[in-house]
């Protein structure tokens, strides 16, 4: 090795990984090599990691090396604060001596996430209708000293004295959304920093300064896509972008470049804009209001095809009615206002989102979906969201920079192309319409396994002789299996279940049957759920979305993860089932693009909270015979870890019953 030339890849995974504390491993080692490539020939990259693979130190540790900035957008919390807690000031300490330089790193978030020291001090615009004027009040005067918000605020002021950071998440223990609205504004309600009396102390300022000096910066899939979609940069400016937790990344862009109007927000728009410009614009705006809310009593939940006559007037109105008042916010100021700029500026942003969908929904595009939701505590409202993102992905994600996305669960039915096509890559090979390559870079898929040794620490068991689920009614063939899968188990057992109600209904009928503690998603906060279950064997944890993806109990206590149902999208989510629909007129099979590959994915996850360490050992349980019986069967199947399979009901349970026993004496 010349003076000037890098250190081997294989040098400084060594460093790191003995820095972190693990061992090397062939599906790290592996991965490093492909980063390191697709950096090097600005190239994508679609990376399959099993858990337990050490993928964070597989794409840290080329990127560091390569010397350019990288991003890296992951999906949670825990990964986030795992990357710049852990794993990075461990990585660059080790690299330090090898590289000959210390790069740094920095998180970035959305600015809601950090405290707002002109809210702190100055106050909050006032939301109360009947206020005689406009202006800010103080909530810390506002708020009962001794009520849990009360509380909140105040430990929040004193707080802002201690923190270097002012992010929300370095708040121990943490606050409701209630109490931090108080204190944090969003980009939109921002006065901006040369506006801002408090600009050269603000946090969020301060953030987004350390992520323009830094090498690495983590941020969140929400940030990264506001970056790409809206035109106006919040991230630095990058030659790597990595995607951890990718399989995310889809729902997360539609979740940006989607848009709501309900009668509270507009409602709330025009008090805000009430106390601020004349009378006659106001009134415009309460009228179309008071059109569009009358309109939403009478709304049924889902997709609208075509917008109806009367609900395009009342949005038309809206967007016309906003416009005026956006034009007559930005024309007159009142002196009697109380720091009248961060009153007009909340205003502002309500009026413009109001604005803004109105008028995307009016225009009608093609690619969009528009639909009606109802809320038991909230009651309807209208929601437009993008047919597809691939297209605004390909355009804005992979241009200009190299790609790395990963996750445990990218292939689907054994290959990446499904993922892929999701993502706006054409399928490896294919070429365009127009018989030339893709507008973007060439990418490939690697699958780097996992140090598990699946077939051997796990079996997945169908339950092929139950009836097949239907659209509703109790399943009492299933509920039977359940309790008897639990009681050969002695408990252990994560059940995830494709709606709440399901869940509710399990955990009720097992309570009953059984002297196992059954725990109950949504009665209590997740978190301690997951440290209970974790903490007593005998206990099982039930529940719906976030325990399929978000649970993580290596060890005894979770040797039984059972699924009451193939967790296909409802029939009528307007969203999916245009999508769908979409594919077929297409030419393709609408039902496995979106249906199936949406439940493999979720299978994919909920069977990976089985094994978390190289000693566990257990069975996935899936209590809905399409896995066995229908066409889709296999593709299902192919998306889950490569487990020993059966259908064997009295294995499962003979397996079950001598897991069980050997962790009792494991325990004695």
């Amino acid at each position: 090795m010349t003076a000037s030339s890098p250190p081997p890849l294989a040098d400084l995974l060594h460093a790191a990984v003995t820095a972190v504390g693990g061992s090397e491993r062939p599906g790290q080692i592996a991965m490093a090599e492909a980063v390191a490539e697709a950096i090097d020939d600005n190239a994508h990259l679609l990376v399959q990691a099993g858990t337990g693979t050490g993928k964070s130190l597989g794409y840290l540790v080329p990127a560091l090396a390569h010397g350019e900035r990288v991003v890296v957008a992951t999906a949670t919390l825990a990964l986030q604060r795992q990357l710049v807690e852990r794993d990075l000031p461990r990585t660059v300490d080790a690299l330090h001596p090898l590289l000959r330089r210390r790069p740094d790193f920095a998180m970035l978030k959305g600015r809601s996430n950090y405290l707002c020291l002109h809210r702190l001090h100055e106050g909050v615009p006032q939301e109360d209708a009947e206020a005689g004027e406009a202006g800010l009040f103080d909530p810390f005067e506002a708020a009962e000293p001794t009520s849990k918000l009360g509380k909140d605020l105040l430990r929040m002021r004193d707080w802002a004295d201690e923190t270097e950071t002012g992010d929300r998440d370095d708040l121990t223990p943490g606050v409701s959304d209630r109490a931090w609205s108080q204190v944090s504004v969003s980009s939109r309600e921002c006065l901006g920093a040369s506006k801002c009396a408090y600009g050269a102390e603000c946090f969020a300022e301060a953030a987004r300064e350390r992520a323009k000096l830094a090498e690495v910066v983590v941020t969140n899939h929400a940030l990264l896509a506001i970056d790409a979609i809206e035109g106006a940069p919040v991230l630095p400016s990058h030659e790597v972008l990595i995607v951890d937790e990718a399989h995310e990344l889809v729902s997360r862009v539609t979740g940006v470049a989607s848009g709501e109007l309900t009668p509270g927000q507009v409602n709330r728009a025009v008090r805000r804009a009430a106390k601020l410009v004349n009378e006659k614009a106001t009134d415009a705006l309460q009228t179309a209001a008071e059109t569009f809310e009358r309109l939403m009593e009478l709304a049924l939940p889902g997709r609208l095809e075509e917008i109806p006559e009367d609900l395009g007037y009342a949005l038309m109105a809206l967007r016309d009615a906003a416009r005026t008042v956006i034009s007559a916010l930005g024309a007159t100021r009142d002196a009697s206002v109380q720091d009248e700029d961060a009153v007009r500026k909340q205003a502002l942003a309500s009026v413009e989102n109001i604005h803004q969908v109105a008028e995307r929904i009016v225009e009608g595009s093609e690619y969009d979906v528009v639909w009606y939701e109802r809320h038991d505590r909230f009651g309807a409202s209208l929601r437009v969201a993008p047919l597809s993102v691939s297209g605004l992905l390909r355009e804005k994600l992979f241009e200009d920079r190299s790609v790395v996305l990963t996750s445990a669960t990218l292939k689907l039915g054994g290959d990446f192309n499904g993922v892929a096509a999701s993502l706006g890559l054409f399928p490896e090979g294919v070429r365009d319409a127009d018989g030339e390559e893709g507008a973007v870079p060439p990418w490939k898929g690697l699958d780097v396994g996992s140090p598990f040794d699946y077939s051997k620490q796990g079996i997945l068991y169908v339950a092929k002789h139950l009836a097949q689920p239907g659209r509703e009614g109790s399943r009492s063939d299933m509920l039977d299996e359940l309790a008897e899968l639990v009681e050969a188990a002695g408990g252990r057992t994560l059940g995830l279940f494709s709606s709440m109600r399901a869940a509710q209904a399990a955990a009720e009928e097992l309570r009953g049957r059984l002297d196992t503690p059954i725990l109950l998603q949504g009665e209590e906060t997740l978190g301690e759920l997951i440290r209970t279950f974790a903490g007593d064997a005998r206990t099982c944890l039930f529940g719906t979305l976030s325990l399929w993806q978000g649970v993580d109990v290596p060890g005894p206590s979770c040797q039984l993860v059972v699924m009451d149902r193939v967790p296909f999208p409802r029939p009528d989510d307007p969203l999916m089932s245009a999508r769908q629909k979409a594919v077929e007129e297409a030419g393709g099979n609408g039902f496995m693009a979106v249906a199936a590959t949406h439940a493999a994915l979720l299978m994919a996850q909920g069977a990976g909270r089985l094994v978390r360490a190289s000693g566990d050992r257990g069975v996935v349980a899936v209590l809905d015979p399409r896995v066995e019986r229908a066409r889709y069967g296999s593709f299902l199947r192919k998306s889950m870890p490569d487990f020993w399979y059966t259908t064997d009901r009295n294995q499962v349970r003979r397996s079950l019953a001598a897991i069980d026993a050997a962790a009792k004496a494991a325990d004695a």
